[in-house]
């Protein structure tokens, strides 16, 4: 489980983005460079950090499922995935 203050921040910036995203779109569009740099640096969507859904898992998530590696494999094992089977070979 990540730290309580790692998750926040990451929420908080998840809040920023969703503000500041037109007039973001606003300034690409005009081509004013200048002003997107006034922007608050959290608010670009890059600063984001994508987390697993169950655990906050920065480090091996799959965008595909929203969650990381290791949930991942224990809900496939679990055959709780659709279309997700155990390979062997």
């Amino acid at each position: 489980m990540a730290k309580k203050s790692i998750i926040a921040r990451n929420e908080k910036r998840k809040a920023m983005i969703e503000r500041y995203a037109a007039k973001r779109a606003e300034l690409k569009e005009l081509g004013d460079y200048e002003g997107l740099v006034r922007l608050p640096r959290n608010s670009s969507p890059t600063r984001y950090k994508n987390r697993c859904v169950e655990s906050k898992r920065s480090r091996g998530y799959m965008r595909q499922f929203g969650l990381s590696r290791i949930s991942f494999r224990e809900h496939a094992s679990r055959g709780e995935i659709p279309g997700v089977t155990k390979s062997s070979w």
